[in-house]
């Protein structure tokens, strides 16, 4: 087989029926995710060990080779013509797998995305803390790169990504853009961090927040002047605030706690759902960091914070309930997936 015609070939098929996912499997044919659907490519022969070794050879650098053989996984970047992906090779029951995720070359704009218009004051803040949130899969990164560009077309700023493998490649317009891979042009999140303010930089996306030093970083650098956009595999605004808490000792938490207090700006959760008309739309909930939410987070009473989200929409904050059903109204989801999807399903209830 001519694996990488193979693959271009697969690749063409993702982007022609509008695909998110490419997964490749010894045991069974190659399978792609169109609006969050896993559909097996049934006319495509059953892959083998031989041709997930052809592929591995094709995506994979020797040092990330040297990674899997000794964590048994690793990510990568690959870049085609006309796609990027973002990979993950793996074992499974001592078997090569692959997942690639669509990473497309154009970073399209919050109205493309159907995103509220409220996110692009949180990209003209001087400085501060600005999370996005959302199970796997969701689309934090998109969000999070459409807000980069924003500041990139409108700002005068040096601006430094921290990925993991970097996914969107941004072009300089009137702000500058480094990005670093971890690995690849730095040891870690937090090492790139620490090395950040001696770099001149004033704009930083972090692409997750993987461990406490990288968040206890983050928070200070947010503090001392720059603005940072960062992730958490969290489900909404309040949980996002607990973990970030709890990842810390107990005699670090008073002391974090009022870090975020001050350096928070706002937390974005979202999810993606399946639109009726096909496709994908988005759900969901912005908390933003006012006067009455940074006292709640100093005062230890972040189970308050719910409430203030759903009573404050006139400061421009988002309930997912409320996201969820106005999409219900609109006709551009099932009711059922706004119940499956909401984290409050007797409140929605009412609000339908």
């Amino acid at each position: 087989m001519d694996y990488r015609k193979e693959i271009e070939d697969l690749v063409n098929l993702v982007l022609k029926e509008d695909g998110s996912d490419l997964h490749l499997s010894a045991g069974r044919p190659p399978v792609i995710r169109v609006a969050g659907n896993l559909i097996p490519l049934l006319k495509k022969p059953i892959l083998s060990d031989v041709d997930m070794k052809g592929f591995v050879e094709i995506f994979i650098s020797q040092e990330n080779k040297e990674i899997l053989i000794k964590e048994k996984n690793a990510d990568f970047s690959y870049s085609f013509p006309n796609a990027r992906f973002r990979g993950n090779a793996y074992y499974r029951q001592g078997a090569l797998a692959i997942a690639l995720r669509l990473i497309p070359r154009v970073i399209r704009t919050l109205s493309e995305l159907n995103l509220p218009p409220i996110l692009e004051t949180f990209t003209r803040k001087p400085m501060g803390f600005f999370l996005v949130v959302g199970p796997i899969g969701q689309g934090k990164t998109t969000t999070l790169a459409t807000m980069v560009e924003l500041i990139n077309q409108t700002r005068t700023e040096h601006i430094l990504t921290i990925e993991d493998p970097i996914e969107y490649q941004f072009e300089s317009k009137k702000s500058i853009i480094d990005q670093r891979e971890v690995r690849l042009d730095t040891p870690d999140f937090q090492n790139a961090l620490v090395a950040m303010f001696r770099e001149d930089i004033d704009v930083c996306m972090v692409g997750e927040m993987r461990d406490t030093a990288t968040i206890s970083t983050a928070v200070t650098a947010a503090e001392t002047g720059h603005l940072i956009f960062s992730t958490l595999h969290t489900n909404n605004a309040a949980q996002t605030i607990n973990r970030i808490i709890d990842s810390f000792g107990p005699n670090q938490q008073d002391q974090i706690r009022v870090q975020l207090a001050g350096s928070l700006t706002g937390i974005f959760s979202q999810r993606l759902l399946p639109r009726i008309s096909g496709g994908l739309i988005p759900a969901y909930e912005l908390l933003i960091n006012n006067s009455a939410v940074s006292n709640l987070i100093r005062e230890k009473r972040i189970h308050e914070i719910d409430t203030v989200i759903e009573t404050s929409s006139q400061e421009g904050m988002i309930d997912l309930n409320r996201s969820l059903a106005e999409l219900v109204r609109a006709g551009e989801i099932t009711v059922e997936n706004a119940y499956i999807n909401s984290l409050n399903p007797r409140t929605l209830q009412r609000m339908i």
